[in-house]
């Protein structure tokens, strides 16, 4: 019998997280979505405001990593909880700003056709996607969603083409927006 009691209370406290009431009006809060996520919202919006994460982030306490060093300012490295994720930085912040950013692969030496000094580079945005832009950033802002590769355009002759996966194959287009010819 104490088994069928606790899956009641159980239930019931389900239940309570469901209704919950907004603490500035006293209206019932609802799970609303939105392109970030998913947050309780007052469902006497737009009256009232009222926002909150559906789960709380908790803040991570930086650990220190032993036998790190930086190399800016010779303290000990730790990990630690930002806006985008975990990451790696000094342990003396604010006094020294360094962090730790992941090795960047360079997609076989292919120069930027925009800046021809940078050189192209595969990164990850936050939100996971990759794409292909300039070493020289902020100076140069060039950027692709796919594979570059080392050609020059059949139509306009620019001198990129990218890697892209289509129905009948892979395919190169042209890395130039304007034209965007797939070549034969």
């Amino acid at each position: 019998m104490a088994n069928n009691d606790s899956l009641f209370t159980h239930h019931e406290h389900a239940l309570e997280k469901e209704y919950e009431v907004c603490p500035e009006c006293g209206s019932e809060l609802v799970i609303k979505n939105s392109k970030a996520g998913a947050f309780f919202g007052c469902s006497s919006y737009p009256t009232c405001k009222y926002t909150r994460p559906v789960h709380e982030q908790e803040k991570m306490e930086a650990q220190v990593l032993p036998g790190s060093e930086c190399p800016e300012c010779g303290h000990e490295l730790a990990v630690k909880q930002g806006r985008y994720g975990m990451f790696i930085g000094c342990s003396n912040f604010p006094a020294c700003h360094h962090i730790e950013h992941e090795e960047q692969k360079a997609s076989s030496k292919i120069k930027c056709p925009s800046c021809k000094d940078g050189h192209l580079v595969e990164r990850q945005s936050r939100f996971g996607k990759i794409f292909y832009a300039c070493d020289g950033y902020p100076k140069c802002k060039f950027a692709v969603n796919h594979e570059p590769v080392e050609g020059h355009c059949n139509v306009c002759g620019f001198p990129l083409l990218l890697k892209r996966q289509m129905a009948a194959g892979e395919k190169l287009q042209c890395a130039q927006k304007k034209c965007s010819k797939f070549q034969s």
